[in-house]
Formats: structure tokens, sequence, C-alpha cells
């Protein structure tokens, strides 16, 4: 495991920003798997610049997200589909058949999770996975006590992970949170992860995460085993290393 440490949030943003460049140049038909919330905002319109100023042919990338919160309709601007589509697909011109994700309206989620994971598959997997890590250790949607080796599904979410998002979107309270991730065990065969946290609030759990036991209480403690990940943090996040 590779540790990068940016000294401040801005030189974060813009490495993390050239780690996706980098892929989709390196690989023209690469398989790229994001991360939405606050710590990738400001890293995907650093993506979008670079693309305005220096185009490239973006027309066989693949983009996915890591998840994508149920029962939300992907018109809902603050869903995962309409956040990644608005800050990647649209302005790296990205095609809509190469943009995956699952549905979660009115589906079956079991057949959706097989989908999502046999199109991935087809196309080789993922080459890079841009991974947040939340609070509690938690990786797409998988919540402590998940097991290592589990695949796709749907989650429930903490009581704080859900008011986080629930700010982030502006979800209704009307509606129902959980969320449909990648399972922990499709997330260890992508061939390159790069961790990425910002901020004091993150300095604690990236600590047990890298440097504790492995452990599924802490579920981003199992990318101590991955072959190729790199953990890219600010000096904040990485204070207590």
């Amino acid at each position: 495991m590779k540790i990068t440490v940016m000294e401040n949030e801005k030189k974060f943003d813009e490495a993390a920003a050239w780690r996706i460049i980098g892929q989709m140049l390196k690989k023209p038909n690469s398989v790229i798997g994001f991360s939405t919330g606050q710590t990738t905002g400001n890293m995907h319109a650093i993506v979008s610049e670079i693309y305005r100023m220096h185009p490239f042919d973006t027309s066989k990338v693949t983009v996915f997200n890591v998840d994508e919160l149920a029962g939300l309709p992907r018109s809902y601007e603050g869903s995962c589909y309409a956040m990644i589509k608005r800050q990647i697909c649209i302005p790296l011109e990205i095609p809509e058949e190469r943009f995956i994700m699952p549905r979660t309206m009115d589906i079956d989620y079991g057949k959706e999770c097989i989908w999502f994971e046999e199109e991935l598959r087809k196309r080789g997997g993922a080459d890079l996975q841009m991974l947040g890590i939340g609070w509690n250790g938690h990786i797409g949607i998988n919540q402590p006590g998940t097991p290592f080796g589990s695949d796709t599904q749907l989650c429930r979410m903490d009581e704080r992970f859900e008011a986080k998002v629930r700010s982030e979107v502006e979800v209704p309270e009307s509606c129902e949170l959980g969320g449909l991730t990648l399972g922990i065990k499709t997330i260890m065969h992508t061939k390159k992860i790069v961790l990425i946290a910002k901020g004091k609030e993150k300095a604690q759990i990236i600590q047990k995460a890298l440097q504790g036991p492995v452990t599924e209480e802490i579920p981003a403690s199992v990318l101590q085993l991955h072959p190729d990940c790199e953990v890219l943090l600010d000096a904040d996040a990485a204070s207590l290393l």
C-alpha cells in the first residue's frame, strides 16, 4: 500500500484529478469507478477543466459510481447518477452507453445487482476505483460488519451516514434511504484503487484503517490486502499517521 500525502486541499484535489486523467490517457478504453460526496466535487471540476483545456478521445472510456441511493429517480439532482453525469460524463463527452449505473426505482434489486456486476465483468472489470471512506470506515455503502466476501448488494445506512447524505443531497424525509453498492469482494477485484480522504475529521478513521488490524468492523481496512492500492490524503487527514 502506497500512502501519498499532499500538503493542502488544493494540491490533494489536483493530484486526485490527475490520477483519473492519467488512467484515461494510459488506457483509452479504461473502466473507471467514481465516488460522490464532499471529497470529490472539487477534483471532478479539475478533471473537467483539464479536459476542456486539453481534450482527448474519451469515446471508449466506461465510467460508473461505486454506489447509488435507493428509491430516487435518476432525474433527482442529488442522485449519484445525476452527479456523475453532470460532473464527469457531460463535460468529458463520455457516451451514455458507457455510463454504467444501476437503476434503483421500482426494480428487482437482486437482479439489478447481478446486472451491475455483469456489465462491469463484460468490460474486463474496473481498471481504477476512486474510493472514499466514511467516518466509520465504510467503503461504498458497505457498513461495519459487512463480510469481506460480499457481492453487490442493497444496504441500509447507519444514522450518521444517512443524516450526512440527506444534508448533502437534500433527500426528502418521506424517502426511506438505502443504497445499492458494489460489494467488498467486487471492489477488491479492481485492478487499481485510490482511497481518497481529506480533512481532520477523517484522520482517526484513516489511522485505524491503515495501521490497525484488518477487520470487517472497519471495511476500509481490507484495502491493506490489495496488491495495488494508493491512499491519497491531504495533510489534515494524514495527521495521525
